[in-house]
């Protein structure tokens, strides 16, 4: 049978002496990400004069490692004509920005309909990139969160990207309607977050097993028991500015998991109606900025929040 396996070699240079076998390989061939050169190495795909290695093995100078690619595991997922808003796109990444209501990659109860579909169907390349089940995904936007969302077109882009948010040299804003009017004019909500204990969905402040989490706010504009903010990612927890808001007694507005499931009976009908057709939460990610990976240039990208968050704060500025 046929496997297609790619087979390449490299003797250890002198400058690379001393370090970890999988580091080094992750350095110089940066197609491949340090922790698919882990399972390769474990799976006996790399060999190091001859001989099976670890991927901790400290490189000696003049060693020739032999490697043997497999390729692609084939995905399961089937490519879907969804289209797509794309703010951007060239050989190495697309900016997108994704509407409310559909999942960024499938999942329990969704593998069908989401943008990794519609993403496979519009660039077939995408097969392998950044893992079998979320090819190209670098970030991830809640269901029912809109905004602009980056994609890696090639495992060199995604290695780049990934490393920006991990150390947070990227851009983030969104923007929120909030229940509640807060008194200070910003703020920052700094705490534990972690998988809740008995709800497995959901998440919550200080659990036993947490990351640390911390979002900056600032009011944009008060309303009679609303507050519009803008705020700002220093992490980036699962639901972190949902959770958060929800910790300081200002839910999102139009959020059934953390919020509030009344609108405060004072509102008048038309308000009422134009929050109860929002698509999600009125969550919105607005802005995006990082460097290019290839170029190096900064970019950044921003789209006005949808037309249904957009009616509610118009209701609110007439009243």
């Amino acid at each position: 049978m046929k496997t297609n396996n790619k087979t390449m070699t490299w003797t250890v240079p002198f400058e690379k002496s001393g370090q970890r076998l999988d580091i080094s390989l992750a350095q110089v061939y940066t197609d491949i990400t340090r922790s698919q050169w882990k399972r390769l190495i474990k799976d006996g795909m790399v060999r190091v004069s001859g001989q099976a290695s670890s991927p901790s093995h400290v490189l000696k100078p003049g060693e020739l490692v032999e490697m043997t690619i497999p390729p692609p595991e084939p995905l399961d997922i089937e490519p879907e004509k969804i289209t797509l808003d794309i703010l951007y796109e060239d050989d190495s990444l697309l900016v997108i920005n994704k509407p409310a209501g559909i999942v960024v990659h499938p999942g329990a109860g969704h593998s069908r309909h989401t943008l990794v579909n519609a993403l496979l169907y519009h660039c077939p390349d995408f097969r392998g990139i950044g893992g079998k089940k979320r090819p190209g995904i670098v970030h991830r936007l809640d269901k029912d969160t809109s905004g602009v969302l980056m994609v890696a077109k090639t495992e060199h882009a995604h290695q780049s990207l990934s490393i920006q948010l991990k150390e947070k040299k990227a851009l983030r804003i969104y923007v929120a309607l909030v229940h509640g009017v807060l008194s200070e004019d910003e703020g920052e909500v700094h705490t534990i977050i972690g998988r809740h204990p008995i709800h497995r969905k959901k998440m919550s402040i200080n659990p036993r097993k947490g990351r640390e989490a911390s979002t900056f706010w600032k009011v944009k504009e008060r309303f009679c028991r609303f507050t519009w903010l803008e705020l700002h990612l220093k992490t980036g927890r699962t639901h972190q500015i949902r959770v958060h808001m929800s910790h300081v007694h200002h839910p999102v507005v139009g959020d059934t998991v953390y919020g509030r499931g009344r609108i405060p009976h004072e509102c008048q009908s038309s308000l009422k109606k134009a929050i109860s057709k929002l698509p999600g939460q009125s969550l919105h990610a607005q802005t995006l900025g990082f460097c290019h990976p290839e170029t190096g240039r900064y970019m950044e990208f921003s789209t006005p929040p949808p037309i249904e968050i957009q009616r509610i704060l118009d209701i609110l500025r007439e009243k």
